[in-house]
């Protein structure tokens, strides 16, 4: 009998024909969570695709008997109840090499926005361009350079080294903090170019301390804490620039708009929020913030990669 998978989340084209081609039967309309587990039960589904939307709660693990595998397309896990899953025998897996390059590049995109006032400038052309030209010019006139300033890495796994070797690619001087001291040589792909560059992790203190531009890399953290909240942001040069392409929450969205209102941070990045869905109004609406929304992994691309990603876990486990 084939092993009935639902993509509650979607999946890629990739990775849905390369499923069916190995005999498993895919479906890929959304339920919602309210209904999830009704749907598991009836229709007989053995494994249930996520990205972040869904979320398998221990109430979905205990209420599910048949539910064989849960697999996140995408890095973080935080909206699955890992441990509990494979206490009860359910496999739970994710892809987190798929979709590093993809949010590597957004970061990127984020620190030159707020550098060079790109995400404002973009707003008000359209609206003033013709009437307050040499105004905007003049507001836009003051933007810095990345070449030859340092970026701080909070989290250094395989998302903040794909950072790092962008931001060394463009000149910058990089400092990396991780959880667990290391050493990291990264080959920084470069085409027709053999380079590489050893980064030793330093303390969070000392990055933060030292960094012109910080992005960060890291989970949600068990104990619902941020990573950079009011304590942070002191320490940090006045006029820094910071990026979350990470998880909301890591960054302490009240601490960051009082150190935006004061001048301690310059400008802001943002690809994820405390309450998505439905992000703070006052966040979406302040002028110093690049906004995006949760769009780190989302290129056809790493679509595809975590497509095929998916497929190949499931193949190896069940057959």
């Amino acid at each position: 009998m084939a092993v009935k998978v639902l993509a509650n989340d979607g999946i890629a084209p990739s990775g849905l024909k390369k499923l069916k081609e190995n005999g498993f039967e895919v479906d890929t309309d959304k339920r919602e969570q309210e209904d999830l587990i009704d749907a598991i039960n009836d229709e007989g589904f053995q494994v249930v695709l996520v990205r972040s939307a869904t979320k398998i709660r221990k109430e979905v693990i205990d209420a599910c008997p048949n539910l064989k595998a849960v697999i996140r397309g995408g890095v973080g896990m935080d909206n699955i109840d890992v441990e509990y899953a494979r206490e009860k025998g359910v496999m739970v897996s994710n892809t987190p090499a798929a979709s590093s390059q993809a949010v590597a590049e957004l970061t990127m995109a984020h620190l030159y926005s707020i550098a060079r006032g790109l995400y404002d400038s973009n707003r008000q052309m359209p609206v003033n361009g013709a009437t307050e030209f040499k105004k905007l010019k003049k507001k836009y006139g003051g933007g810095t350079e990345l070449r030859g300033k340092t970026l701080g890495v909070i989290g250094f796994g395989r998302i903040g080294q794909y950072t790092a070797k962008y931001a060394l690619g463009n000149g910058m001087k990089v400092l990396a903090y991780n959880r667990t001291r290391k050493v990291v040589d990264l080959d920084l792909e470069i085409e027709g170019v053999n380079a590489s560059v050893n980064i030793e992790t330093q303390s969070k203190d000392h990055v933060i301390e030292n960094a012109d531009f910080i992005s960060l890399h890291v989970p949600a953290q068990a104990d619902g804490k941020a990573v950079i909240g009011e304590g942070e942001f002191k320490m940090m040069k006045d006029g820094c620039y910071i990026v979350n392409t990470a998880r909301g929450g890591v960054v302490d969205e009240k601490a960051l708009q009082e150190a935006l209102e004061t001048g301690k941070v310059a400008y802001a990045g943002l690809d994820v929020f405390e309450n998505e869905p439905t992000p703070a109004t006052e966040l979406l609406k302040n002028d110093k913030i690049s906004l995006s929304p949760h769009i780190g992994a989302a290129t056809a691309e790493a679509q595809s990669r975590i497509g095929t990603e998916i497929a190949d876990i499931l193949i190896e486990h069940f057959k």
